[in-house]
């Protein structure tokens, strides 16, 4: 699926003799890549603040981490590399991560694939977009709900977790979750000009 994506990109953007077209894809691909290791970054980063958070102030504790050091990682992440950074969701915890229009039409295509039983683990999508009047490359991969999300994001919230949720995010909408439901999205963007 990936790969028909790109083949298709390619094909829309670029004229020219089939070898010319090669070298694009391979480009693409490259830059696909670039945005996957970005996204094992955070969610590394992620991952590792929130463990500890948890052993040493218990699941409460973890929602500070996604308030205060979630942007950070972020935020660092797109200073050294170049590709803006953020998480997205059709459910929201953060008023800021609200979905843009194309973020939107992405999470609901993912939504609407996972109800056709289609994994969410290898769902991405790479595509050329204009963000902030911006042209460059947009880069987005579905993130699904693990089970240690649950104590946070599911049904049942974790002792302490309603109470820190209720002061961080008064409109927090992210609840409600089972493992393996479509938390919301990684998204990406590159302009054009940095991605050469």
């Amino acid at each position: 699926m990936k790969q028909l994506f790109l083949t298709a990109l390619i094909a829309t953007l670029l004229a020219g003799p089939a070898t010319a077209k090669e070298p694009a894809a391979q480009a693409l691909e490259a830059r696909a890549e670039e945005a996957r290791a970005v996204i094992k970054r955070l969610a590394l980063g992620l991952h590792t603040e929130l463990k500890a958070a948890k052993a040493e102030r218990g699941p409460g504790g973890a929602v500070k981490v996604c308030q205060k050091i979630a942007p950070q990682i972020a935020a660092d992440l797109t200073e050294e590399t170049g590709w803006q950074v953020r998480r997205t969701a059709l459910k929201v915890r953060n008023p800021e991560n609200r979905p843009r229009p194309q973020e939107l039409r992405v999470l609901r295509d993912y939504a609407a694939r996972a109800a056709r039983g289609e994994a969410l683990a290898g769902m991405e999508t790479l595509r050329v977009d204009v963000l902030g009047g911006e042209r460059g490359l947009h880069f987005m991969k579905a993130i699904p709900v693990q089970e240690a999300c649950l104590a946070c994001h599911g049904n049942a919230l974790a002792p302490g977790v309603a109470e820190a949720l209720g002061q961080a995010y008064p409109e927090d909408q992210a609840v409600g979750f089972a493992a393996g439901d479509l938390r919301g999205a990684f998204s990406l963007f590159k302009p054009l000009a940095t991605t050469e």
